[in-house]
């Protein structure tokens, strides 16, 4: 079985020798192992739930794959909520003439991210289509919120300050440049936040809001969270993380690193109190070495100033930022 045939989506032999060799192997556990047409599992009175679908390519990238990029991207719009991520269920479109040694890559992958990012995989579908040998990806994510948690993108108040978890534009980049063949060392950033997530809320920091950095990049997330909020947000380019190799990158074809997207990195609004020890917390966590204070969140002084978003540049002047118009870049997650 070296390519898949559509006689894999068939429901009978094929289709079993598939789902044994690739999947149950690479994410066997006992809710799984059981095989029953739905999982059933242990709960709590609040859950979270996202679904998302992942169709990037290339399949594999510098720093990642579509295998991993799928648990990440789950995993982290659970924990925006402020969830303890716990089950994750994944269907797989395979088109005929995918590789199955590419495709035991991808699901070992996966199962490799959901065990770092603390997640069973419980259940999961394959189907078989015709096509040119591509591999797509859903996913739908169950978490717990704690009784105490209220993380919204609208509790934004004046006084709260603006926190970036990490360098900005890596996955976008990343992936640019490997569809372009353009030689560089920049690798994507896609990480589960698991662990830095967890410890700024075991730590009690005074967390109004959590948004992962994804399509769109930092202008368009935190546009949107300024009209959520109903608040004035104000950044600093210089204090924005932009590691040297992207901004050159960038420079080479016209981007914006403020619209590139991320798959590692989130935004968080913080009381201002608690701003500095929320730093040292996302400093010192998994994937959080780059973390940066970048803005504030302003009360609007009129009503044009009400989900406004303003660049403070380097050289004194003021940018009004807006979200991404068009397409950026298709296909990065």
């Amino acid at each position: 079985m070296n390519k898949i045939r559509m006689e894999h989506g068939s429901g009978g032999r094929s289709t079993g020798e598939l789902i044994e060799q690739i999947f149950a192997k690479a994410f066997s556990n006992e809710i799984l192992s059981a095989m029953e047409d739905a999982a059933v599992v242990e709960g709590t009175p609040r859950i979270a739930v996202t679904t998302d679908s992942f169709v990037v390519t290339p399949l594999e990238f510098p720093g990642g794959d579509i295998g991993r990029l799928s648990i990440c991207g789950t995993v982290n719009d659970l924990l925006m909520r402020g969830a303890v991520p716990k089950y994750i269920t994944c269907g797989f479109i395979l088109q005929e003439g995918a590789d199955t040694v590419q495709l035991k890559r991808l699901v070992n992958s996966m199962a490799k991210t959901a065990k770092e990012a603390g997640v069973q995989i419980i259940a999961g579908d394959t189907k078989v289509v015709e096509g040119n040998g591509g591999i797509f990806i859903n996913t739908t994510g169950v978490g717990f919120v704690p009784e105490a948690i209220d993380i919204s993108s609208a509790n934004g108040r004046a006084g709260d300050v603006i926190l970036v978890s990490g360098s900005l534009g890596d996955h976008h980049a990343a992936i640019l440049s490997s569809r372009m063949g353009i030689k560089n060392t920049i690798t994507s950033d896609n990480a589960p936040l698991t662990d830095m997530v967890k410890k700024l809320l075991d730590e009690n920091i005074q967390i109004r809001t959590l948004r992962d950095v994804t399509r769109g990049g930092l202008a368009t997330v935190l546009k949107e969270l300024a009209v959520s909020s109903g608040m004035q947000f104000e950044i600093e380019e210089g204090a924005l993380p932009i590691n040297l190799q992207v901004w050159d990158f960038c420079g080479l074809l016209g981007l914006d690193p403020l619209y590139m997207g991320n798959e590692g990195k989130l935004i968080a609004l913080a009381a201002k109190e608690d701003a500095r020890k929320a730093l040292e917390i996302m400093r010192s966590a998994e994937y959080g070495e780059n973390a940066a204070i970048i803005g504030e969140v302003m009360e609007p002084e009129t009503e044009s100033e009400r989900g406004r978003l303003i660049l403070k540049t380097r050289i004194g002047g003021r940018r009004v930022l807006d979200i991404l118009q068009g397409e950026g870049l298709p296909r990065i997650c």
